[in-house]
């Protein structure tokens, strides 16, 4: 991809020359670039998953910026100098899930009270963590939202209620972002 400065032919030009190269308009400036190759062949599974979840970001993207609030907590994250819009991060935040990096159960000892640690991150900003406690034979310990801690990073839940037998039992983190994509991860004690 090329930028055209001050080219008073190709300026404001837009539009595909022959099969060679494409013209765009890009934040004021005309962008050339070689022109796309007709696709052959069926498109794998993964692919049609990805046109899909980029038709979804799409949509999400333009109604976000129609909500004044969310376009302006968009907004603080674009870059107009490489031409990134509100848009564009939008896009972007729709198209990545949040990873859980780590789970810390080292200070939970099944009393009410006790920390569990979950470091999540996200390209835009993670919303929520929940942590599900379910009984080794399945039944529901207790659940809740984390709360975010002072670094940003790490999310805190406490405990609520005593566990007396923690063997076996299947802890679930559930991370949401703000286009609410979730990632769930589980660890068994």
């Amino acid at each position: 991809m090329a930028e055209s400065k001050n080219n008073i032919i190709t300026h404001g030009l837009s539009g595909k020359v022959g099969d060679i190269i494409v013209f765009s308009q890009r934040g004021g400036k005309t962008i050339v670039s070689k022109a796309p190759k007709e696709r052959t062949g069926e498109a794998s599974e993964a692919q049609k998953e990805h046109r899909e979840k980029f038709q979804e970001a799409i949509i999400y993207g333009k109604a976000s910026i129609q909500d004044a609030d969310t376009k302006a907590m968009y907004e603080a994250k674009a870059d107009h100098e490489k031409n990134i819009t509100a848009y564009n991060v939008a896009v972007a935040d729709m198209m990545n899930a949040p990873k859980i990096e780590e789970i810390d159960l080292s200070n939970y000892k099944g009393k009410k009270g006790d920390p569990l640690s979950i470091k999540v991150i996200d390209d835009f900003k993670v919303a929520t963590v929940k942590v599900i406690i379910h009984n080794a034979d399945g039944s529901l310990q207790e659940e809740g939202k984390a709360k975010i801690s002072t670094n940003g990073l790490d999310w805190i839940y406490t405990a609520t209620t005593d566990n007396a037998d923690l063997a076996g039992d299947k802890i679930t983190i559930q991370a949401t972002d703000i286009p609410d994509n979730m990632t769930e991860k589980t660890q068994i004690l």
